[in-house]
């Protein structure tokens, strides 16, 4: 099997990386932080790149890529990162009008988990909310599911009017969050939930890999400009090892995710997003020490990365969960 990237992956990849780098640069970014609302105009002109139809037939007016292009587009997505429900949208752009074209802004709630978690609850025009389809047997693959659990499953929507929620503190400065307390189950969407709730783990592991990538970056490039006692800080060993430790993180994670991309199985999903997770904490953790007192203050961009990579290793398989799916693989 042949897991190089294209000639048109590499195009997609770097056009998506020039798009945020314009849209959404540095400037944007600390601004966000201030006033984490979504910019309706970016949310649409990403939809008119097709950011979120890359899946969709091209019949449907989509892009018809497949699942290893939506993981490149989180994963760049991940790197800047970029607010809002990204996985949500990218995943009900076929199941909801307007969510393709970026005129509708969709959450995703999974009602299994305690406390149910909405992310940005004022800037959703609707809420899906899913229930059930989380029992997979661990050799899975496709929409192959064990037990009764993992082959049902169902998901409703709703006007956000009609949700009951709660304040709760993110500790994400860029992602509001409520806490859902009631939620009607009257409208029921056709969905494949076990499907959904696969790839809404891989592509949630996808940003978690981008930005693992991206503390690499900023941690090399600050070892290179710091200097102490006349030599950049870089040439010390010990920091040397800081930043192998974090590349060898990044690139294992990188070959879990694209792995997954193309098998879908559901034990490389979980052996993916629970690499992923431990990358892009550990790493910003570690880019944090390279920055030495610097890394510690409001205005350097590694926290933002460290509390961003705390909220999505508590999303869609957390690491409990998916240790114990992946220990069930071995024995069984």
């Amino acid at each position: 099997m042949y897991f190089q990237l294209t000639q048109d992956q590499r195009a997609l990849r770097d056009g998506t990386r020039e798009l945020l780098a314009g849209r959404f640069g540095r400037d944007r970014l600390r601004a966000a932080v201030g006033d984490p609302a979504l910019d309706r105009a970016l949310w649409r002109e990403l939809g008119a790149a097709g950011f979120f139809a890359l899946r969709l037939p091209e019949e449907a007016g989509g892009v018809g890529l497949g699942l290893p292009e939506a993981v490149l587009v989180l994963e760049e997505a991940g790197r800047a990162l970029l607010p809002g429900p990204l996985v949500a949208c990218q995943l009900l752009a076929g199941a909801v009008d307007g969510v393709a074209s970026g005129e509708k802004i969709v959450g995703l709630c999974e009602g299994e988990r305690e406390p149910v978690l909405w992310e940005h609850p004022a800037d959703c025009d609707e809420l899906i909310l899913v229930e059930g389809g989380a029992g997979r047997s661990a050799h899975g693959s496709g929409g192959e599911a064990g037990g009764a659990q993992g082959r049902t499953g169902g998901a409703y929507r709703s006007a956000p009017d009609r949700v009951a929620c709660a304040p709760f503190a993110s500790v994400d400065p860029l992602t509001p969050l409520a806490r859902v307390t009631d939620l009607p189950r009257t409208e029921p969407l056709a969905l494949e939930v076990p499907r959904l709730r696969r790839e809404a783990t891989l592509l949630t592991a996808a940003q978690q890999l981008g930005s693992a990538a991206r503390t690499v970056e900023m941690a090399v490039r600050h070892a290179r400009e710091r200097e102490q006692f006349g030599a950049p800080v870089g040439s010390f060993q010990a920091v040397k090892h800081l930043c192998a430790q974090m590349l060898v993180r990044a690139e294992m994670a990188r070959s879990a995710v694209y792995a997954a991309a193309v098998t879908e199985s559901a034990l490389d999903v979980t052996a993916a997003k629970l690499l992923a997770d431990e990358a892009a904490v550990a790493n910003a953790r570690d880019c944090l020490q390279v920055h030495g007192g610097m890394g510690f203050t409001w205005e350097a961009d590694v926290h933002l990365h460290l509390k961003r990579a705390w909220l999505r290793a508590a999303r869609w398989e957390v690491a409990r969960e998916a240790e114990e799916l992946l220990a069930a693989g071995l024995i069984a």
